[in-house]
């Protein structure tokens, strides 16, 4: 059957689910050097300027907050038109933040073309995210997984390229900035020229597996805020799952430093490179593939439950990484068993946001909800104020191990009951029309 695209949406074809997750994808891919990539520009920025680690790590917070904090403002623009403008816009956004970085003279201006790529790359990450779930059903969870696997193993391909470009001369960050940045955001331009919204909203499907608790209620953002203490719940497990990962993102390469393992030459299925280039490589990849994966599991084992064990997993793994990352190849496997533990997070969420809070409003919502990394991103620079009074990364990374912890054990023995009580309330008190405050209190 033909499809149409009419103001951006989609009419007639079944595999338009698939052609639009496969266009999200690539999007996800293309912005992704903007936040992973980070790391490999920070020590040459240092070098050329006279920067600190600590000043420099300010701008990767600033992309951050950027990337997360206004995805809300965005995903009710979206909500309304469609995904078509938000994502060219973003990846031109993106782009020219990086076209910008490669001049920026000051920290101030490195500020400000990082909050322009921030903004930008929030547009395509939110919106890609959310209209993958609005497209599948019961498989959601795979499908956000699988979106957000193009973000977590989008620099896969490109991390080596960009090092090397980076690392031929003193100054040629300059270059990999201009390169990439026009590179990345030309090509989320052409796929977001191509992206759909569903032909109309669908009531909410029955879940895969009745271990996923889906709600009755389709919320407007207002009564998620108001009623729903789930979303607070989900909130701080966020922030905490979070700041792990984003310091490992942002400080992998001054971490391998200061282990002395950054350019000691690692062997692993006949592959030799050294440690931080092997470790960047490998988290991408495991960044990625623990995505789809663990959207997949949880559609059939259950969200909670789910993240219970792999948040346990991360937690472990950052533990292991201070104990035993001063040797090369450990640091290389731990790091990625550390990114394999934290990606997840990027599937998870989404999928336990929309079971909640159903489809409608889905790119708001979750829009909300992601701006708990934005939260977590200001925990960071404080991550370099300890290692500075230190000397040692010994304190950063056993508190974002207990970070994980507790958000794993906030999953089975908190938000899994509270969530069924919401449910279980919202299944007698029939529907809600938009803005109407659903009784928090309800019996």
């Amino acid at each position: 059957m033909a499809t149409a695209l009419r103001g951006g949406e989609a009419t007639g074809s079944r595999a338009m689910p698939w052609v639009q997750l496969v266009l999200g994808i690539v999007c996800m891919a293309s912005i992704a050097n903007y936040q992973y990539g980070w790391t490999l520009f920070v020590l040459p920025m240092g070098g050329e300027h006279a920067w600190s680690n600590t000043a420099i790590t300010v701008a990767f917070t600033t992309f951050v907050l950027f990337e997360t904090w206004l995805v809300p403002v965005e995903g009710w623009v979206t909500d309304r038109i469609g995904p078509r403008a938000m994502v060219m816009i973003g990846g031109a956004l993106a782009g020219l933040g990086w076209i910008l970085d490669s001049i920026s003279p000051s920290l101030s201006a490195l500020y400000a073309s990082s909050a322009l790529c921030g903004l930008g790359a929030g547009m395509v990450y939110g919106t890609c995210v959310a209209n993958a779930l609005k497209w599948f059903g019961k498989n959601r969870g795979l499908a956000a997984g699988l979106t957000a696997a193009g973000f977590g193993m989008g620099s896969a391909a490109t991390v080596i390229p960009l090092a090397n470009l980076i690392h031929s001369s003193p100054t040629a960050y300059h270059d990999a900035f201009r390169i990439f940045g026009l590179l990345q955001g030309g090509i989320v331009i052409v796929a977001g020229f191509f992206m759909a919204r569903p032909p109309q909203a669908k009531p909410a499907e029955a879940p895969p597996n009745p271990k996923n608790l889906q709600n009755v209620r389709m919320y407007d953002w207002y009564q998620v805020l108001s009623s729903s203490p789930s979303f607070y719940v989900m909130y701080l497990m966020f922030v905490l799952m979070a700041t792990g990962g984003l310091m490992a993102v942002a400080q992998l390469a001054p971490i391998a430093k200061d282990f002395y393992v950054d350019t000691f030459p690692v062997t692993l299925v006949g592959i030799t490179m050294p440690a931080l280039t092997f470790a960047l490589s490998i988290d991408r990849i495991m960044n990625g593939i623990t995505r789809p994966i663990c959207g997949w599991i949880s559609d059939y084992l259950g969200r909670e439950l789910t993240m219970f064990i792999i948040f346990l997993i991360e937690g472990i793994g950052i533990f292991a990484l201070w104990k035993f990352g001063t040797q090369p190849v450990p640091f290389v496997l731990l790091s990625g068993l550390v990114f394999f533990g934290w990606g997840e997070i990027y599937s998870l969420f989404p999928a336990i946001s929309r079971d909640h809070y159903g489809q409608k409003y889905a790119t708001t919502n979750y829009g909300m909800l992601y701006t708990a990394k934005g939260t977590a991103s200001l925990l960071l620079p404080f991550g370099s104020v300890i290692v500075a009074a230190t000397h040692s990364w010994t304190t950063v990374l056993i508190i974002a191990a207990v970070f994980n912890v507790v958000a794993a054990l906030l999953a089975l023995l908190v938000l899994k009951p509270l969530r069924a009580w919401e449910v279980d309330r919202n299944q007698r008190l029939g529907p809600a029309a938009p803005g109407e405050p659903i009784p928090v209190l309800a019996t």
